[in-house]
């Protein structure tokens, strides 16, 4: 039986009112602030009034903003919230039990909407200042197809059109995700697809891809900024989305001090670093001030392992290399990830502010093969009742790991972790794996070399 004398609630719930009313801005107490975003026509630090021409005017902004530590959440944004919000902080007893561990496990579980994940906090506030300057709609990509829900959903709410590009194997692996966007008005395209003069030389170059995220961003971009009255959005990666994600740390950070609990370890998946980046933003600001410590692990896919294999460096955000330049832990935006099935995680670089603090000593990566992340999620399903979508299963895996040595060594550490969304649109996935037919990609040392031949002839890097 799981462990109930204990006088912490299985599920922690914060009141309306104690819901954070500003998102905070980890940036402004960052010592030393990441490298600015690069024009790519220029090479030089991108203006508001560049970047405004692909973002909306308010987001762009807040991209540029490394100095402003609270910025309030607009009203609107915050009453949108309300209908999915505060989400809930567990405690996992269950798995505790079924894992014989002194370790405390918490989650912060964001799967309590019908985009199945985190990523409607910065759909609802991107489409909110999309609105609010009075455009016609936006587009963006998708890789696992949470993003591309949580903005459909979003656009509908404050209707506005929305045009997504999906990653082609994602599009084909997941058809039912693609159905919830079209549900809620979005219009979906594979991608590399032809609709777009960058997707069709993509398509030229790597005849039969199964596409990526940074293809898609490619698409995206150009379908924005080739329609008046649209914007092209993101759901990863910058920094302005990593900023309205905070309202997962804040929220996680008010329940914990709430009931007196600190967390030793706290782990997240990363692909573009937005949910890792939420959850720990409240926690490595009160590092960076010296007022507390954690042990922070952003977990990757070993098939696209940016962080643990990559180089730090300026590197293009998309594969057509139209975005600006980021320095970031990246594999060069020509890489290609295999298709793997944490969609969610397949790009080739990451946030420039996690970069800069994983470059910094302030943080610990590790890549996980998939067979092993889907015998964790799988444990975790039959023991905690939620079925976890691959890319919150990374996290899950470290998770175990880390409750597995405090049972070897006796250490009783609090450990939280990010479940990010559900996997109920990722049964083919599951069903790979229950009928033994899933495979470990890790891609060589040689494959690795041809995205990172590209950095070098990015001139800022020489």
């Amino acid at each position: 039986m799981a462990k109930t004398s204990e006088k912490i609630p299985y599920k922690i719930y914060l009141n309306e009112s104690e819901m954070p009313k500003a998102w905070y801005n980890l940036r402004a107490d960052m010592k030393h602030k990441p490298a600015p975003l690069l024009n790519p026509e220029t090479m030089q630090p991108i203006t508001l009034d560049e970047l405004s021409a692909v973002f909306c005017r308010e987001l762009a902004a807040q991209e540029l903003d490394d100095t402003t530590p609270y910025i309030e959440i607009p009203s609107e944004v915050l009453d949108f919230y309300k209908m999915y919000r505060p989400a809930p902080l567990v405690r996992a007893y269950c798995l505790e039990e079924k894992l014989q561990t002194p370790a405390k496990i918490y989650y912060k579980f964001e799967g309590n909407n019908t985009s199945g994940s985190h990523k409607l906090n910065s759909a609802i506030a991107q489409a909110y200042y999309a609105k609010k300057q009075g455009l016609k709609g936006v587009t963006t990509e998708t890789g696992a197809g949470q993003w591309g829900t949580a903005l459909s959903m979003a656009c509908a709410y404050l209707g506005l059109d929305c045009h997504v590009y999906m990653v082609k194997c994602s599009y084909e692996q997941k058809p039912f995700r693609r159905e919830v966007m079209r549900t809620y008005g979005a219009d979906v395209t594979p991608s590399p697809s032809e609709t777009t003069a960058v997707g069709r030389k993509i398509l030229a170059e790597h005849p039969g891809t199964s596409g990526s995220l940074g293809c898609a961003i490619s698409e995206a971009v150009e379908a924005a900024t080739s329609q008046e009255g649209y914007r092209y959005v993101l759901g990863s990666v910058l920094s302005q989305v990593m900023l309205h994600q905070s309202v997962i740390g804040l929220e996680t950070k008010i329940a914990m001090d709430k009931y007196g609990i600190k967390p030793d370890v706290i782990i997240g998946c990363a692909g573009g670093g937005s949910n890792l980046g939420g959850l720990i933003a409240p926690f490595m600001g009160e590092k960076l001030r010296g007022e507390a410590d954690y042990h922070f692990i952003a977990v990757e896919p070993a098939s696209c392992p940016s962080l643990t294999r990559g180089r730090f460096a300026y590197d293009y955000c998309d594969t057509g290399k139209v975005c600006p330049l980021s320095k970031m832990y990246t594999l060069g935006s020509g890489f290609i990830p295999a298709a793997n099935h944490s969609g969610g995680l397949r790009y080739h670089g990451m946030s420039s502010i996690l970069s800069h603090l994983y470059d910094e000593g302030l943080m610990e990566a590790r890549s996980v093969e998939q067979t092993r992340v889907f015998q964790a999620a799988q444990g975790f399903a039959r023991v905690e009742g939620i079925l976890p979508a691959p890319e919150s299963s990374h996290a899950i895996r470290v998770a175990i790991d880390e409750a597995l040595k405090c049972k070897e060594t006796g250490e009783e550490k609090t450990i939280l972790f990010g479940l990010t969304g559900t996997g109920y649109f990722d049964m083919v996935a599951y069903g790979k794996f229950n009928d033994g037919l899933m495979t470990d990609y890790i891609p060589s040392d040689e494959e690795l070399a041809t995205g990172f031949a590209g950095l070098d002839e990015i001139p800022v890097n020489k």
